[in-house]
């Protein structure tokens, strides 16, 4: 009987309260998604879409250098709008 009350005695000193530690506060850097708003780019009319299509050659070969000029414009600005959002 001793022995019981012995360990119900150690068990219930076990028990105490025991000093917790002060919480640490961790500062965790976790990325969001943030939705991009850009300017919408407007997609130029190109000069060989307006061409007749009997045209002549030399109005063919004008209006394939002005389209190129009109397209590396477009694309310069669709980057930007691209590297806006990075």
């Amino acid at each position: 009987m001793n022995r019981v009350i012995l360990v119900g005695v150690l068990v219930l000193v076990g028990c105490g309260e025991t000093p917790r530690p002060d919480p640490a506060y961790v500062e965790v850097k976790v990325p969001v998604p943030v939705p991009c708003k850009t300017a919408e780019v407007s997609k130029p009319a190109f000069a060989v879409d307006q061409l007749n299509i009997g045209a002549p050659i030399d109005q063919q070969m004008r209006a394939l250098r002005a389209e190129r000029h009109q397209r590396i414009g477009y694309e310069k600005e669709l980057e930007s709008a691209i590297n806006a959002c990075e």
